[in-house]
């Protein structure tokens, strides 16, 4: 049996047998008509503003088919500043010498998210990289580091990219072949967390703000089963973010800081992992 008639025999003929059939036809005025394409074929027509709802649900379905084809059962995210350099390397995102200073400071967390990513992916190949696939963004920094520190031990890592006003560009250590880009942030979160065991968020700024409250409101209203959240750098989130503040104002619950981990290293945070799952 063909690999397309994998989910059984049909005697209708395949949607990729029309499409290269479609494209044979003579060259009339009939067949350059914008309306003779077929529908799903049709460029301007699958972006029209009518078909969001199909859009939506192809981002959903493509990258789920993907990685449910991979065998790909969780993973570990990995947050944090697409700004931070490399140990060394240059502050190429640096406004002023203050900006520089710090973000050249704060590399150390580049290294340690590659660190984080090895071991993860190194208890990943017990499983045959189904179980704690590191997953990140996609983009540079952190989530470089994320995606390096998997491919330093041969091991498969997952981006899901964004299409972004300026130029954006996968990292060069995302498995090809799970290299996912999305035009709905709605839905990239959504893969985001569908297979998340573990959260680990790194220095950085809106959009790891984002990605972290986003993970604790799904937490703390049950929506999603608790996992371990672990944020890197004590000093650096209790400058960002005070929640005892929070809690004193009632806006929060008195426990709920409890849904994080503060943890400085990468042994450290696979170690939380490691006891929370009995590893």
């Amino acid at each position: 049996m063909d690999s397309k008639d994998e989910n059984g025999w049909t005697p209708l003929p395949h949607s990729d047998e029309d499409l290269r059939r479609s494209r044979q036809v003579p060259d009339t005025p009939q067949t350059r008509a914008e309306t003779y394409r077929l529908a799903w074929d049709d460029e301007d027509f699958m972006t029209r503003r009518e078909l969001r709802p199909v859009r939506l649900q192809l981002e959903l379905l493509k990258p789920e088919m993907a990685l449910a084809e991979r065998g790909i059962r969780s993973t570990v995210i990995l947050f944090g500043g697409a700004r931070l350099p490399e140990p060394g390397g240059e502050a190429w995102a640096a406004k002023n010498e203050t900006q520089k200073k710090n973000l050249e400071k704060n590399s150390r967390y580049y290294q340690e998210a590659r660190n984080f990513a090895r071991l993860c992916s190194e208890e990943s190949a017990k499983s045959y990289y189904r179980e704690y696939v590191v997953v990140t963004g996609g983009g540079p920094g952190v989530m470089e580091a994320g995606n390096r520190g998997a491919a330093d031990c041969g091991a498969p890592s997952i981006g899901l990219n964004i299409v972004l006003p300026h130029e954006q560009a996968p990292n060069l250590y995302v498995t090809p072949e799970l290299c996912f880009n999305f035009h709905y942030f709605a839905i990239r979160k959504m893969h985001f967390m569908m297979r998340a065991k573990a959260v680990a968020v790194f220095p950085g700024g809106f959009g790891t703000m984002d990605e972290l409250f986003e993970t604790l409101t799904l937490i703390q209203t049950g929506r999603m089963e608790r996992v371990p959240v672990v944020l890197f750098g004590k000093a650096f989130w209790e400058g960002a973010i005070d929640l005892g503040f929070l809690a004193e104002q009632g806006t929060i619950s008195p426990g709920d800081d409890e849904l994080i981990t503060f943890v400085d290293t990468a042994e450290e945070a696979w170690a939380k992992i490691a006891e929370f799952y009995e590893l």
